[in-house]
């Protein structure tokens, strides 16, 4: 290959990196320093369940039992929406719960 053809390349090479990188930084003051929001962040406004809450699970999860036997107390509510219950090991979802009557 040519000496001018390597220079050539060479200097087109340092052209795209160049332009990629001034793009990046359009790209980011086109933002306007806004961070992005958190992902759960509306959640924990309009959650389905609060700590000390008691919840009763679907009869179709424990058959056999009462209500009374299937009830549980919410201990902690993750960002994810799912909770921790006081006796019952793991991470438990809304629907695995019967609805809450008002």
């Amino acid at each position: 290959m040519k000496q001018s053809t390597k220079r050539f390349f060479g200097g087109l090479a340092i052209a795209a990196g160049t332009l990629g990188a001034v793009a990046a930084i359009i790209m980011r003051l086109n933002s306007g320093g806004r961070r992005k929001r958190k992902r759960y962040a509306r959640h924990a406004e309009n959650a389905w369940a609060r700590p000390g809450m008691k919840v009763v699970f679907r009869a179709e999860l424990m058959p056999g039992r009462e209500p009374s036997e299937r009830t549980f107390r919410v201990t902690e509510l993750l960002p994810s929406g799912r909770v921790l219950l006081d006796t019952v090991a793991g991470e438990h979802v809304e629907k695995e719960f019967e609805p809450i009557r008002s």
